[in-house]
C-alpha cells in the first residue's frame, strides 16, 4: 500500500501523517508513509487544499485532518 500526505508541512500535514501511522500501528500494520511537498507534486494530483491523501495513486482526503474512521477503511481495504 502506497500512502502519501501532500502539504507543505503545516500542522495539519504533520498531524495527518500522525493519524495515519497511529491507525497503522494499532493495526499492526508496517507502512510508509512519504510526504509530498512540492508545490507542483501536490497540484498534479489536483488538490487544492491540503493536506491531501493520496492511496495507491487514488485522491482519498483533501483539505483538512481526515477522521480516524477514515483513514481506518483506507488501511482496511
Amino acid at each position: 500500500m502506497d500512502i502519501k500526505v501532500l502539504g507543505t508541512g503545516c500542522a495539519n500535514c504533520r498531524a495527518t501523517v500522525a493519524l495515519i501511522e497511529q491507525v497503522a500501528k494499532a493495526r499492526g500494520l508496517d507502512i510508509a508513509v512519504g510526504k509530498v511537498e512540492e508545490l507542483r507534486e501536490i497540484m498534479s494530483y489536483g488538490v487544492m487544499s491540503t493536506p491531501g491523501v493520496v492511496v495507491d495513486g487514488k485522491v482519498m482526503h483533501a483539505g483538512g485532518v481526515p477522521s480516524r474512521e477514515k483513514v481506518e477503511r483506507w488501511l482496511a481495504a
